[in-house]
């Protein structure tokens, strides 16, 4: 099991970096400085699976960073 953890948490940090990237991806250079935030819209189709995903990842991540803590 201390062996396959830090594996696990590389590979589920390396996805939620792609997960974050690739929704930082459809703002535009506007985001960036506090600006382009004059519109509301909902959260649809891809869009909506990427911002669960991150959800779900951030999760994993942090049970799986508690646990490394937990068995040492």
């Amino acid at each position: 099991m201390t062996k396959i953890l830090p594996v696990l948490q590389i590979i589920t940090s390396l996805s939620l970096i792609v997960v974050i990237l690739l929704q930082a991806q459809g703002t535009g250079l506007g985001g960036i400085f506090g600006g382009g935030g004059e519109e509301y819209r909902s959260k649809r189709g891809l869009e909506k699976m990427l911002f669960y995903a991150t959800i779900v990842l951030s999760v994993v991540f942090l049970g799986l960073s508690l646990l490394g803590v937990a068995i040492r």
